[in-house]
């Protein structure tokens, strides 16, 4: 897999579950890494101070997602420590499972002000900033192509909405050699999804039994697989939906 030495990324929700493997992974491939938080400042550090231990480099910055001016205030933190960005992660997001029948409009504006605006904009406002050759990667979910729980109805219909702008802004952003993809998990091991994941054995084994692989995933899954997508080797993959679920929609 191509290095990334002398590139800089910035993963958005870096300080925690799959972002902070994505950064950590990204990080030793020899990018300088942004961690982006929202509010755990400590889990932020911490998450800095592991890729600067393993030889890496990497700074954290905080803006809070989902609100009017998020877009601007980030870059704003960002400029402060970098000249220029190679890899946007888009991966921040939040999740609200809830009937379909007791979903109500802040839920709903909320869900989208961070899954679907906030990339938007992220990305708009950091094109100018991004590299000829550069890449975006938008961690969307194996949710926008099956509804395998209904009760995330409205956060599947974010992750949809990720996805076409993914291939729209392909198209985009082509011309400068700049990709975009998306990179979709399944059920992944994070502590966002502990409560309900590990509440029993049958829970665990329920989850397992999504997989065409009889497990359940891990962070460092999709971050490989965001790997691949922001090295030299995907340099040819471009408007692509990767579906990182582990079969689970075989």
């Amino acid at each position: 897999m191509g290095t990334l030495a002398g590139k800089t990324a910035l993963v958005t929700g870096g300080s925690r579950g799959i972002g902070r493997s994505i950064a950590e992974r990204l990080g030793r491939d020899g990018a300088r890494v942004a961690v982006h938080y929202g509010s755990n400042e400590a889990a932020a550090k911490e998450t800095v101070a592991g890729i600067e231990a393993a030889g890496g480099s990497a700074f954290a910055i905080r803006t809070e997602l989902g609100v009017p001016g998020a877009a601007a205030a980030l870059w704003a933190e960002f400029d402060r420590e970098a000249d220029g960005l190679d890899i946007l992660v888009n991966n921040a997001g939040i999740g609200v499972a809830r009937p379909f029948a007791t979903i109500d409009e802040a839920e709903y504006d909320h869900l989208f002000a961070v899954n679907t605006k906030a990339p938007f904009f992220l990305a708009q406002q950091g094109a100018e900033r991004l590299r000829d050759g550069g890449r975006i990667i938008n961690i969307s979910s194996g949710l926008s192509k099956a509804a395998l729980m209904p009760d995330l109805i409205a956060y599947g219909m974010t992750k949809s909405a990720l996805d076409i702008f993914t291939r729209y802004l392909s198209k985009v952003l082509g011309p400068r050699g700049i990709t975009v993809n998306a990179v979709a998990p399944g059920i992944i091991d994070t502590d966002i999804n502990a409560e309900w994941l590990r509440a029993t054995p049958e829970a665990w084994e329920g989850a397992a039994a999504y997989s065409a692989l009889g497990r359940v995933g891990v962070p460092s899954d999709i971050a490989d697989a965001v790997a691949f997508l922001a090295s030299d080797d995907g340099r040819w993959v471009t408007g692509h939906w990767l579906d990182a679920t582990g079969g689970s929609l075989a």
